[in-house]
């Protein structure tokens, strides 16, 4: 792809964001998920594979489909009280509509069959983009609506898409697949606390995005693309395979790490509202979560794959951009732990 194409696609990406999450009318809003549609579509069918084209038309079908449904609620919403406000959406069908189209976008379980295939059909830079920058939009959305959606269907939805992401995940040997189930494991965390703690929703997505970015950068330096592939990685680099270790098992959440900060606030907030059993159920799809995670980090860092003398294996990498970057996300990812009492301030 030329520079100026992908310059035009990227700006296109990040304005299409943008303009969803400064909107205040609903069409405007409807128009940045557009845009952010379009633009991804290119980036997903750049190899020119059938796999990538696959992926691609799966990709643009859902992401229509919800975005035509997020058209129709809110029109039905402006039928019902005259107004295209994103925040008055007073209407009942029309924020249950709603909530149901933010999680086809977002790939929350029962809607997230796409988010699998759309990743492993992609490389992994753009699996990257999909997990990350694409679910700011919806997220956004979300957050602007919270006051009107149904706490029972969140919850519900929340509760479905943590136990989902931990089962499916756990058959899985492609790296894409697992992230594409880590990150449905996620979103579903985040969609349960969403409307009792709108900050504690904000503040996950913000250390989900950051532990995100950290590993991906790190499959990406070591081409990891299976769990066989991460077997290698020590020939790389042995700091990057400490790193990838202590990342995955940020990932699945254990105490000293930072990915335990936002499960420890979620479950003691859902404690505190007497959502006990709904807690209970979001502790046990931590486990199946904490599973693949494991398994991950067993490979990466005890095992050898089995090879033979003449196997040609990957040497040591030199530094360039990206190692900064994940440096920086990855120190984030591990080490933040300690700051939780001056984040609740």
């Amino acid at each position: 792809m030329s520079p100026s194409i992908l310059m035009i696609i990227i700006s296109s990406l990040a304005t299409g964001t943008i303009i969803t999450m400064t909107s205040h009318h609903w069409l405007m809003a409807w128009v940045g998920l557009e845009m952010n549609t379009l633009a991804i579509i290119p980036i997903i069918s750049t190899t020119h594979s059938p796999r990538s084209t696959e992926a691609a038309t799966k990709y643009f079908l859902t992401q229509a489909a919800a975005s035509t449904m997020i058209l129709f609620s809110s029109m039905t919403n402006a039928w019902q009280t005259g107004t295209w406000d994103i925040i008055n959406l007073t209407y009942e069908p029309a924020h249950i509509l709603l909530t149901l189209a933010l999680a086809m976008k977002l790939g929350l379980a029962p809607m997230h069959f796409w988010l699998p295939e759309v990743l492993q059909g992609s490389t992994l830079t753009t699996a990257l983009i999909i997990t990350t920058w694409q679910k700011l939009a919806p997220m956004s959305l979300i957050y602007m609506t919270l006051n009107n959606l149904s706490t029972t269907t969140l919850i519900l939805l929340g509760l479905l898409s943590s136990i989902i992401g931990g089962w499916g995940g756990l058959n899985q040997t492609q790296t894409r697949k697992i992230m594409a189930f880590s990150s449905i494991a996620h979103l579903g965390w985040m969609i349960t606390i969403s409307s009792i703690m709108p900050n504690i929703m904000v503040l996950n997505l913000t250390i989900y995005l950051i532990m995100t970015i950290a590993l991906f950068y790190s499959l990406i330096l070591s081409k990891s693309k299976t769990i066989q592939d991460t077997t290698a990685t020590w020939t790389l680099s042995p700091a990057l395979t400490a790193m990838m270790m202590t990342l995955l098992l940020s990932l699945g959440g254990l105490p000293p790490l930072t990915g335990f900060m936002p499960k420890w606030l979620i479950l003691e907030e859902l404690v505190a509202q007497n959502l006990t059993p709904a807690a209970t159920a979001m502790a046990m799809s931590a486990l199946l979560s904490l599973f693949f995670y494991l398994r991950l980090t067993y490979t990466t860092t005890l095992t050898l794959s089995p090879n033979t003398t003449q196997t040609k294996l990957k040497w040591r990498f030199k530094p360039n951009h990206t190692t900064l970057l994940m440096g920086a996300s990855s120190t984030i990812s591990i080490f933040l732990l300690p700051m939780t009492p001056l984040m609740l301030l």
